[in-house]
């Protein structure tokens, strides 16, 4: 009975990410985002700490990115007409998405700058 329970569980935690995947374009970009980032990593070959920092970030966006999305429907059940509370809400998870994507920038930055630099450097001459 358990063991059934706990598949239920991942498949509605699954059925989430797709909707959330079929319906939010930023999802997808960070999806996108997310792929290439890992693609990178490993062309690289970064350290193990690296790719920590690279794994946490792209978890700490999509994550983000569902709560922003859970939220956004969630106001939207409440209230149908405009109230400001409702928008101050939706834009403070939105917020919460965009620091979580500039941390990832962060991270893309410092794992990734020089590498790409030398690369180009390395091309160039």
């Amino acid at each position: 009975m358990k063991l059934i329970q706990l598949r239920d569980s991942f498949k509605n935690a699954f059925a989430g990410l797709n909707h959330t995947l079929r319906t939010q374009r930023n999802m997808r970009i960070h999806f996108i985002m997310a792929v290439l980032a890992l693609i990178i990593s490993l062309y690289f070959k970064i350290s193990r700490l690296e790719l920590l920092m690279v794994f946490f970030s792209i978890f700490l966006v999509i994550s983000m990115e569902l709560f922003n999305t859970a939220v956004e429907i969630i106001i939207d059940m409440i209230s149908s007409e405009y109230r400001i509370r409702a928008k101050i809400v939706k834009n403070v998870s939105a917020a919460a998405v965009l620091v979580s994507a500039l941390n990832a920038l962060i991270v893309a930055y410092l794992v990734f700058a020089d590498r790409i630099g030398s690369l180009l450097t390395g091309l160039a001459g």
